[in-house]
């Protein structure tokens, strides 16, 4: 049966292809790309002239029926992204979803990743962490994903351009705090090469005054349990939470709201709320 071939490549240094996706891009009949022109270079490194064929977010939909025909006639076919691992920010998902519901084979060939690439070089504990993507620009998803990195129980890695690293650091220090551990890594595997490490308040006036360039990525140390819970009156902001959530808001807006209202820190309320959330999940009853 034929084969679609999730086959990771490098995020910077060519050396880190391993030879299985080598010998795939090698022998599948076409390869889907984000962009050729980032992957023409790299099977010219590899003495390759395997087939390209446009795959990207804008043009995801209309190549599945084409995809579709190829794998049904037997060709195995392969998808890379510009760097890294397949549909990690990336296009795919709705592919291999399609793919798979057509009864065809979906194969990973595992490889470079710039999440755990950024996460194990960070010096913050990697045992259990969470990718949150790139950070959105502004609005309501952008002040949700601000409050779940300020209450995150687990170590977290997000995508961030060099022009707005800047600003995402002022305001990760406003919601965690100024002395939140993180780490910056900058052209991962690349020449210039940069990991930042330090408090966030640190790493602000490092890059206030060194402003980065490439790509970046952001890890995030998970907050700390026992936060600010002697100043918090934990019945109050527990009982407009679960009053919040009742009206049913979602558990990032109602920690926003009992962050604002009773004045207590941010990942204070996240936690608060996230407690009533899973315990409501559990069947449990609220806490009162």
């Amino acid at each position: 049966m034929a084969t679609l071939y999730l086959v990771s490549t490098p995020i910077g240094n060519l050396g880190d292809l391993t030879p299985r996706a080598a010998d795939t891009l090698g022998a599948v009949s076409r390869i889907l790309a984000e962009d050729t022109r980032r992957t023409r270079p790299l099977l010219t490194h590899l003495g390759l002239d395997t087939p390209l064929v446009s795959f990207h977010a804008h043009n995801e939909a209309k190549r599945e029926g084409a995809v579709l025909d190829w794998l049904g006639a037997g060709e195995d076919i392969a998808l890379v992204s510009d760097a890294g691992t397949p549909l990690v920010s990336d296009p795919g998902q709705r592919l291999v979803e399609t793919v798979l519901g057509a009864g065809h084979v979906v194969v990973p060939i595992p490889g470079a990743s710039a999440v755990l690439t950024s996460l194990v070089a960070s010096g913050l504990a990697s045992d259990r962490f969470a990718f949150l993507g790139f950070v959105p620009r502004k609005g309501t998803d952008r002040e949700e994903l601000l409050d779940r990195l300020a209450g995150a129980q687990e170590t977290t890695v997000v995508f961030e351009s060099p022009e707005r690293l800047l600003r995402l650091l002022k305001a990760l220090v406003g919601v965690a705090g100024p002395h939140r551990r993180g780490a910056v890594g900058r052209e991962l595997t690349k020449l210039h090469e940069e990991f930042v490490r330090g408090t966030l308040d640190e790493l602000k006036a490092h890059f206030s005054q060194n402003p980065p360039r490439g790509e970046v990525t952001l890890v995030l140390d998970r907050a700390d349990p026992s936060g600010d819970s002697a100043k918090v009156d934990l019945a109050a902001a527990a009982a407009l939470a679960g009053a919040l959530l009742d009206e049913g808001s979602s558990p990032s807006r109602a920690a926003m709201e009992v962050a604002r209202r009773l004045r207590i820190p941010r990942n204070q309320a996240y936690q608060v709320v996230q407690s009533i959330a899973e315990k409501r999940d559990q069947g449990e009853a609220p806490p009162s």
